[in-house]
């Protein structure tokens, strides 16, 4: 993940030396070589997926194309910032490697899940997770699409709101392969212990607007880039929309920067209209040659 960044462009380089250096361990080495297992510890795979989103950021800066507003889901914001020069990298690879680890502690593990619902009829949604509750925590996560909802919770509560979705017409329950059940109120814990990180960090003012998870709302200065961050934990990612907001405003071109290209497919099913890239390999760049401008997500 990165190394034929780093292996093309200097500016992915710098990324890397700077993310290592803020750590102080080799992420890069950890990005480029793995182990698995080290990588998928959610307190590596966060500031791996920052630095990796962050090192493709600029070499697409390097070479003009740079955003008139950015988004960023869930961990994506902290890169989406730092694109928007509200936070410095290093910061932010601290950040995250802290909210990796209050993350994973929030939770013993076993206790949480998460699970993808597609094509869960509209109207259904709030039923069903009221219906599965039972007691426990079941609630939305990530309102990614029209046609995805990935909810979040304890686990035998996830499990009945899986099959009470299939009852209520869902195409398919998919439980996902998380390691803590991000973005419910189990998440609590970790969200006050990144309180007091969040505010030992100068945040400043955006140089472009963020439309952020929380609110799903165009954001501008430091102090709300702060409060969107620390509200977003126990909170769901309204990704839809934070979509249907940019397009309301008329952006209509949009570039995925990073590791994969699932918002690059959530966008497609949020509106076909909408024209959207990826850009986190060197081969990805022939794509975008002929963009004068861009939207980055």
């Amino acid at each position: 993940m990165g190394k034929r960044l780093a292996g093309a462009y200097a500016a992915a380089r710098r990324v890397f030396e700077e993310a290592d250096d803020a750590l102080g361990f080799p992420i890069s080495r950890l990005c480029f070589e793995g182990p698995e297992e080290d990588l998928k510890l959610t307190e590596n795979t966060q500031p791996a997926l920052l630095t990796v989103s962050v090192a493709a950021f600029e070499v697409l800066r390097e070479r003009g194309l740079t955003p008139d507003s950015v988004a960023g889901h869930s961990l994506g914001e902290y890169a989406a910032l730092v694109a928007a020069g509200s936070l410095r990298l290093g910061e932010a690879v601290r950040l995250v490697r802290q909210r990796g680890r209050y993350m994973q502690e929030a939770v013993p593990a076993g206790v949480g899940a998460m699970a993808a619902l597609l094509k869960l009829p509209a109207g259904k949604l709030e039923p069903v997770l009221a219906e599965a509750a039972q007691g426990e925590i079941v609630s939305a996560a990530n309102l990614n699409s029209p046609d995805q909802v990935v909810i979040a919770g304890h686990a035998a509560a996830v499990g009945r709101a899986m099959e009470l979705a299939k009852a209520a017409g869902a195409r398919r329950a998919v439980l996902l392969p998380v390691s803590a059940p991000f973005h419910c109120a189990l998440m609590k814990p970790a969200q006050e212990r990144l309180r007091a990180s969040l505010d030992a960090t100068e945040f400043r003012d955006l140089a472009f607007p963020l439309v952020n998870n929380w609110q799903a709302r165009e954001v501008r200065t430091g102090a709300e880039a702060r409060e969107g961050l620390y509200q977003q934990v126990p909170n769901p990612v309204r990704w839809l929309e934070s979509i249907r907001l940019l397009a309301a405003q008329g952006t209509t071109r949009f570039v995925e920067v990073g590791a994969g290209s699932v918002l690059t497919g959530l966008l497609r099913n949020i509106d076909p209209a909408l024209e959207g890239w990826k850009f986190g390999e060197p081969a990805d760049l022939d794509g975008l040659a002929g963009l004068a401008r861009a939207h980055v997500t």
